[in-house]
């Protein structure tokens, strides 16, 4: 016998009980009986008609007497349960007016923050305007100083101005790679399925034609392939293929490999090098705008690469990160949300 069903039996018992000797005590048997339904989360159909049952068994010689005795028992049954219907009545008005006006704060915030985006978008570009003319200036005018008062410099007078030319130049490539990050995090993502192998690919093609003379042995996966941003992730692969070929250049020989695993039912694409590694101590500073693991007149750039590549794997819901051993390579792996479709095949030496 299910609970529902001692309540019913137990409803007719103690209605009987009420009918017969109506009282304060009988009709207090109503609400607590009531108090067990609610909480044992008995209907209350099948006790209507349980009552309507019970009254037609019934053979009162009063039958209006008898009907309204039964009406005041069934109303102190059902009070529990009014009570509280009411309670979540007013919860979920509560609930609706907190609803409205989180929608209203989550409104104005999304407003100011698109204001505050667009503010600070128009504040770089009016940055970088006005940086860059007195950039292009100190460039220029340090130029004809190398070309028209040659005959008057010494040597070490040239060098001062070639490092003058050097620093303002520099300088304006961190401009551009400022905007190209802030870029990055406010270009509205273009979704599609991406060939991630050919991406790879014709970048460490690139590469290769630039500087013919080197050797590096190029793996690169069939087949892997992904949903996401196509110049997005272009960039992505650039970056971290760009820095496996900046950092093996020190190597008469060298191995790059763009491939994939799977992990706990997760694609995880990958990017490994023989290079020259990096100390894992300093492998919190990896993902930061500016902060270089290795001298910069070794190894050119602004060191905005891998902080780039860090927010087009977040703009896209996943993760990134890196391990290296000095002079042994590197390896940096990332995921894409939603990714997993296809699985990586094996890798194909190019």
């Amino acid at each position: 016998m299910t609970a529902e069903d001692e309540i019913v039996l137990d409803y007719a018992a103690c209605l009987r009980r009420y009918l017969a000797r109506p009282g304060e005590r009988n009709l207090n048997a109503a609400y607590e009986l009531g108090r067990r339904a609610l909480d044992e989360g008995a209907g209350i159909i099948d006790t209507i008609a349980a009552h309507n049952d019970a009254i037609r068994r019934m053979k009162p010689e009063d039958p209006p007497a008898i009907a309204a005795g039964a009406t005041s028992f069934l109303l102190e049954y059902l009070a529990p349960f009014e009570m509280a219907f009411r309670g979540f009545r007013e919860s979920n008005q509560t609930l609706r007016l907190l609803n409205a006006e989180l929608e209203q704060r989550v409104d104005e915030r999304t407003r100011a923050l698109a204001d505050a985006n667009a503010e600070l978008e128009a504040f770089a570009y009016s940055v970088s305007h006005d940086l860059r003319a007195p950039l292009r200036a100190i460039d220029g005018f340090s130029q004809v100083l190398l070309q028209d008062y040659a005959d008057r410099l010494d040597e070490e007078g040239k060098r001062q101005l070639d490092r003058v030319r050097a620093a303002a130049q520099r300088m304006g490539r961190l401009i551009d790679d400022v905007l190209h990050l802030s870029r990055l995090t406010r270009a509205e993502l273009q979704t599609r399925a991406v060939d991630l192998s050919a991406l790879a690919r014709e970048t460490l093609q690139e590469l290769s034609q630039r500087e013919p003379e080197r050797y590096v042995e190029l793996v690169i996966a069939d087949g892997l392939t992904a949903d996401g941003d196509p110049t997005l992730l272009r960039s992505l692969l650039e970056n971290l293929l760009g820095n496996a070929w900046k950092f093996t250049a020190p190597h008469q020989t060298a191995r790059i490999e763009f491939g994939a695993t799977q992990a706990n039912g997760e694609r995880v694409y990958f990017v490994r090098d023989d290079g020259v590694g990096f100390d894992m101590a300093y492998a919190d500073k990896l993902f930061t705008p500016f902060k270089r693991l290795h001298r910069a007149d070794k190894f050119p750039g602004t060191g905005i690469g891998l902080a780039s590549a860090a927010r087009i794997v977040r703009r896209h819901g996943g993760r990134i990160g890196g391990k290296a051993e000095p002079e042994k390579g590197a390896t940096f792996h990332f995921t894409l949300a939603a990714d997993g479709r296809s699985e990586a095949t094996t890798p194909s030496a190019k």
